[in-house]
């Protein structure tokens, strides 16, 4: 069977391990596994939502609502558009897939930072796209608009804060590059953290409606994180109603669940939810930072739910990680991205008490 060539170039994407899996393999009992790779909302979700979600249960054999109406006025009121201007994705992710398929060809470019989500990649090579890369893991102006000038791409990615580092890049900045950028080549703000980022510092939030006069321009966001709903894949783009009205071609029916769909709808009403997760993010992250620095290392200052810790030679990532994991700690080695850095989740006090027991036990291996 011959397969798409484009695919010889694709690296599948790992997601981090399921809690299921170091069970199976290290024999530890699931409540005592603590999971900090991906980036889950430790509070889980809204109660409300929890209760929307096992009162329509019964609808489970039900196709959603494919116009999406009252979630996408929901949102449209949040951030002061139209529902025309809005897509639904199951993940912000497709929405990146819809935008591969509908603007690049083989042999055309997209332009991204040195470090950042996997999947601009992967959808890009998919379609036979060469991938330019800033010498940066940081978004820096000069790079972007200097990178894109030699290779005149098809899209531009711009990832704040970015994952998996956790920096982010201050609004000015984002305009900046925006405004050199041809209006035929596509811009992706992929804001999937941007709540965190915009409750820690004014200056680099920034909403869809900051970007509603470019027609160049997407901004993408998801439900997956500060609103606890990983599991439920559910992400939206913002632009123009012409860009969204040529994505739709890409979007196939039904393409969230039911209760997904009810799950995301309770969820854009409880915002005390997502302000009680800020916090208590807010005030464990500085328990990591603190961390950093009684043992001898370096992070990144983070704009996310996460942390990215920067190791020196005496400490290799592969090694730390492997540790963690066979002590039911489960954190994001980046050595796949040739950083010796671990990416770490900030869970609940008692999950962040666990891994600093742990990685204090490493550390002094």
């Amino acid at each position: 069977m011959k397969f798409n060539e484009a695919l010889k170039e694709i690296k599948i994407y790992e997601a981090g391990k399921p809690i299921e899996l170091v069970v199976r393999e290290f024999g530890i009992k699931p409540e005592n596994v603590v999971k900090l790779a991906s980036n889950e909302n430790p509070k889980g979700c809204s109660k409300k939502v929890s209760e929307a979600i096992a009162s329509n249960a019964h609808k489970a054999f039900l196709y959603p609502d494919d116009s999406m109406f009252e979630l996408k006025d929901a949102l449209a009121s949040k951030f002061s558009v139209t529902s025309d201007n809005i897509i639904i994705g199951a993940g912000s992710d497709q929405v990146l897939e819809f935008v591969s398929r509908a603007l690049l060809m083989p042999n055309d470019s997209v332009l991204m930072s040195q470090v950042t989500f996997a999947m601009y990649e992967i959808y890009a090579k998919q379609m036979g796209a060469k991938i330019v890369r800033t010498p940066s893991y940081e978004h820096k102006v000069d790079e972007f608009i200097e990178a894109y000038n030699e290779h005149k791409p098809k899209i531009v990615y711009l990832c704040t804060p970015n994952n998996p580092t956790g920096d982010a890049t201050i609004r000015e900045d984002v305009l900046k590059i925006i405004e050199a950028i041809d209006k035929e080549t596509l811009v992706v703000v992929d804001g999937a953290y941007m709540e965190y980022a915009a409750a820690k510092d004014e200056a680099y939030a920034l909403s869809p409606k900051d970007l509603m006069a470019y027609s160049n321009v997407i901004y993408l966001g998801t439900f997956s994180k500060a609103y606890g709903l990983g599991g439920m894949r559910v992400g939206y783009g913002i632009a123009n109603s012409p860009l969204i009205s040529e994505l739709y071609k890409m979007r196939p029916p039904f393409n969230i669940t039911t209760l997904s769909l009810v799950a995301a709808i309770e969820a854009c009403k409880d915002e005390t939810f997502v302000e009680e997760s800020i916090a208590l993010h807010t005030q464990e992250i500085s328990r990591y930072e603190d961390f950093a620095r009684e043992n001898g290392f370096s992070y990144i200052e983070s704009y996310t739910n996460f942390i990215t810790y920067l190791f020196n030679g005496n400490i290799n990532s592969t090694t730390v990680s492997d540790k963690l994991l066979e002590e039911g700690v489960i954190i994001r080695n980046l050595a796949s991205y040739k950083m010796n850095a671990v990416r770490i989740t900030i869970g609940t006090k008692e999950q962040n008490d666990r891994l600093f027991e742990v990685m204090r036990k490493v550390l002094d291996e």
